[in-house]
């Protein structure tokens, strides 16, 4: 069985997450897989942010989009509560710690100006590079217990797998979220394509009495791949999975000695911040690595 590594926000350990630079050099570093957020502004666009409200810690405010803007400053306002516009002046490429032992403060590249991508340019530049061997994995952000917050799930879903099918890559993506109700709707629209059952000690609450077996419910509600945090990932858990017909794909793995342990359980991927430190692991365990992959055409990010 192939395992598999994912490029978490892209790369967030080495580059600004969520971003076009930080993606393409994802995507040549070498990642099986290229995971990105994805959420719904005031006027309908699909951006990429991994937060429903805009965060302190990955943008800063630059200017008003016009003088004397009552939604300025940006930051901290509600994603679904600004224009396209009004987010492209975001700076979201230096990153601004709230706790001096940020690890990723001491290993991100900043790259200042850089702007807040929609959906449909990321897709652009994943098919500006010769990329096929690359899944993007969209994680649709939605949070049933703030719906102020959150797009109607149904009509987030018909967006993000309408922009997937127009740039051709709906084959070749997956679709991830923490709200099942996602994933029920995707199924609907898009049969074919991987869904991600995200879940985390926190977010149990939000699908009812789950009972004994998350992997059977999580079936159930649509998914084909489980995705959970590490702490929840034991033999019996592993177990469920495998009775349940499903893989694990287990997330946020940036230590070694961790996803050492990840692996000899048997999950099918690994998502990490540190693509490059999997990359090791991988090559000292003998697994096959995923290629790195260039632009087919000149790549202005």
């Amino acid at each position: 069985m192939r395992v598999e590594i994912h490029g978490h926000r892209g790369a967030r350990g080495l580059w600004p997450e969520n971003t076009l630079p930080g993606l393409s050099r994802t995507m040549e570093l070498g990642v099986h897989a290229l995971e990105l957020d994805v959420a719904l502004t005031a006027d309908g666009r699909l951006v990429l942010t991994h937060d429903l409200a805009v965060s302190a810690v990955t943008s800063a405010d630059t200017r008003p989009l016009t003088e004397g803007d009552q939604d300025f400053p940006y930051v901290g306002k509600p994603i679904n509560s600004l224009t396209l516009a009004q987010l492209r002046t975001l700076d979201v490429g230096v990153r601004f710690p709230r706790h001096p032992d940020d690890p990723f403060a001491l290993t991100q590249v900043s790259m200042p100006e850089t702007r807040m991508p929609t959906l449909g340019a990321v897709l652009g530049l994943v098919n500006a590079y010769d990329a096929e061997s690359v899944r993007l994995h969209v994680e649709l952000k939605s949070d049933p217990t703030r719906p102020q917050l959150s797009a109607d799930p149904d009509v987030f879903t018909e967006m993000v797998v309408a922009e997937l099918d127009r740039h051709g890559r709906l084959d070749n993506a997956a679709l991830l979220a923490f709200d099942w109700r996602i994933l029920g709707h995707a199924a609907e629209l898009a049969p074919g394509t991987r869904r991600f059952a995200l879940i985390e000690p926190d977010t149990l609450h939000w699908h009812g009495c789950l009972g004994d077996d998350i992997p059977a419910a999580a079936r159930e509600a649509g998914g084909t791949t489980l995705s959970p945090e590490h702490v929840m990932v034991n033999e019996e858990f592993m177990a469920q999975a495998a009775a349940a017909g499903l893989d694990v794909a287990v997330w946020t793995v940036n230590d070694t000695a961790l996803a050492a342990r990840m692996l000899d359980l048997g999950v099918a991927g690994i998502v990490t911040d540190y693509p490059d430190r999997m990359r090791e692991l991988w090559r000292e365990r003998g697994l096959a690595l995923p290629e790195p992959v260039g632009p087919l055409r000149p790549v202005g990010v």
